[in-house]
């Protein structure tokens, strides 16, 4: 196996379209997000072993996936197999986009293609959170999860995917670069915690129609939430520009930096809208870049 790769692609995301604290199965609150996908934003990870008993990580600074990739190592082949892995990423790091998840997930998967073997869900997102302490959604394309990101677990599976959403991203710190992780948690008051309950079953109405006026309400609702823990400079004047220009709504990474304008990507006037959102906010001072579905 030393004269093959194992190779693994995952996709970042745009934040989170909601993100707070809620019900298992039993009483316990645990803190959950679904998270935005961005298909334009993309970890690859490429794994070969080296016949030594050392992991090396290009870049160097890559050190969770690296951990994630020991991990899988251990899990599904023989732990102390030494191998260069090699990251190639264009999701920025430090916005809230998922770039270390990404990074993790890529190479779990780059590991266990090379090992020839396949992993439940259950199996990947533990190794992940065991490699990073908190990871995001983006795993499971084929429909939108209630995830609860410093669990690994599932609390909802909604049993359909997100609707297509067409975005402007603005970075409102652009000098600023949050640690997702060395970043505390929000802690929610009990009218905020009230307040989730119902988020949730609109979430879970909204995804089942595909309605994606009611997604970009209940998108706002959870940033407006975010602001009192890690507000977004600009938030309010973003919100005016997209109501002129009829975006669905507005979402955050709420423990990063970017903001976005939604738009419904199934609407036949809406590269128009996003012409002319992207042209006011770069007429407010914003630098927005489009991310289409």
């Amino acid at each position: 196996m030393l004269d093959r790769a194992g190779c693994g692609v995952a996709i970042g995301h745009h934040g989170e379209l909601v993100q707070g604290v809620f019900e298992d199965d039993g009483p316990r609150l645990r803190r959950a997000l679904v998270s935005l996908p961005c298909r334009q934003l993309r970890s690859r990870a490429t794994f070969r072993a080296n016949g030594g008993d050392q992991l090396r990580v290009v870049p160097a600074s890559c050190a969770k996936a690296r951990r994630a990739a020991e991990l899988t190592l251990a899990s599904f082949g023989q732990s102390g197999t030494g191998g260069d892995l090699v990251i190639d990423s264009n999701i920025p790091v430090g916005r809230g986009m998922g770039s270390s998840t990404a990074d993790v997930l890529a190479s779990i998967q780059a590991v266990l293609d090379w090992l020839e073997t396949e992993a439940a869900s259950d199996e990947v997102m533990r190794i992940a959170v065991k490699a990073e302490t908190a990871c995001d959604s983006t795993l499971f394309k084929q429909q939108a999860v209630l995830f609860a990101h410093r669990d690994g677990i599932v609390l909802e599976a909604f049993r359909r995917p997100l609707p297509p959403f067409d975005l402007i991203s603005i970075d409102t710190t652009p000098e600023v670069i949050v640690d997702t992780l060395a970043y505390r948690p929000a802690r929610y008051d009990t009218r905020e915690i009230e307040s989730f309950r119902p988020l949730r079953s609109l979430l879970r109405a909204a995804i089942t129609k595909a309605d994606t006026r009611m997604l970009g309400r209940i998108a706002s609702a959870s940033a407006r939430i975010n602001e009192r823990y890690l507000p977004k400079p600009g938030l309010a004047e973003i919100e005016t520009i997209g109501r002129r220009f009829d975006a669905v709504g507005v979402q955050v990474a709420h423990s990063g930096t970017v903001v976005g304008l939604m738009f419904d990507a199934l609407d036949p006037d809406a590269s128009r809208k996003i012409e002319g959102a992207a042209k006011a906010l770069r007429g407010s001072g914003f630098e927005p870049a489009i991310f289409l579905h």
